[in-house]
């Protein structure tokens, strides 16, 4: 079963949720952790896996043979990207723009066009215990994030997967949820986390994804979260309450669970009502 912690917005728990999640279930029988906010990762500074294997994820990219290059254009009509221009009467690549898809290379009449790998970032595997551990992080000045992404969820095996997905509604959160079992919609009740909670709901509605809200920070703001949740028959299936103690725990990198393990039990029927369908 593949469930992935998304939410509207970044700083709402969502990594605290997954990896609290992935700890307990990982002392009932493994589990893997797939870190696919490969901008900001950080769930190993709670998990501190042992790093087994280093992969780099490329692309390809092409590269222009000025003197066999006509500058017909149709590489230009082929890019969906504008990753190509035609300028002096010669094709010019811009590569930062460039999806790797090979459009151009395929159309050129001339062969003027031939590819090179681009680096994006790296995939890294690893274990913490009993919970296996993917991590993929995009290279300081990329912007193309989501074959990293999927590269990420290549690098996993079968079995229980725990994914921490990036946050917002663009095409790597997309990317990254795409195919999964059920996800769960970590928010906070602030007139912030509404207005995100809302577009987050939106886009899992439209692929059609089960899905299910975690409300942290309960107790703080406005009750307008649980309104809207029971408006839009949304399940509201944990409430991780306010408290400066949690903070203080995340805040030194320690997980919810070991410092209080009552919660463990809370995370266990999180799981069961998740594997339940997400019934609240």
């Amino acid at each position: 079963m593949q469930v992935a912690v998304a939410s509207g917005k970044g700083g709402t728990g969502k990594t605290t949720v997954a990896v609290n999640l992935a700890h307990v279930l990982a002392e009932e029988g493994p589990i893997q952790l797939l870190d696919c906010d490969v901008e900001e990762p950080n769930a190993h500074l709670f998990l501190h896996p042992t790093q087994h294997e280093v992969r780099e994820v490329n692309i390809r990219v092409p590269t222009v043979k000025r003197a066999r290059c006509s500058g017909c254009g149709k590489c230009v009509e082929a890019c969906a990207f504008h990753a190509v221009a035609v300028l002096g009467e010669k094709a010019l690549v811009f590569p930062e723009l460039c999806h790797g898809c090979g459009s151009c290379v395929r159309v050129c009449p001339a062969g003027a066009l031939h590819e090179e790998p681009r680096r994006l970032g790296v995939v890294s595997r690893g274990s913490a215990g009993r919970t296996g551990f993917v991590q993929g992080r995009i290279d300081v000045g990329t912007a193309l994030a989501v074959p990293v992404v999927k590269a990420v969820k290549r690098a996993a095996w079968a079995g229980d997967v725990i994914l921490d997905a990036p946050p917002g509604t663009s095409c790597p959160v997309v990317a990254a949820i795409a195919r999964s079992d059920y996800v769960l919609l970590v928010t906070e009740p602030t007139p912030f986390g509404l207005n995100d909670l809302k577009l987050a709901v939106e886009l899992v509605r439209e692929m059609k994804l089960p899905h299910g809200v975690v409300l942290n920070r309960a107790g703080i703001g406005t009750d307008d979260v649980q309104a809207y949740c029971r408006r839009e028959g949304i399940p509201l299936l944990m409430r991780i309450p306010f408290d400066r103690r949690f903070a203080e725990t995340i805040a030194r990198g320690r997980l919810i669970v070991q410092e209080f393990p009552d919660w463990r039990m809370e995370f266990r029927r999180l799981w069961e009502r998740v594997r339940g369908g997400g019934r609240g």
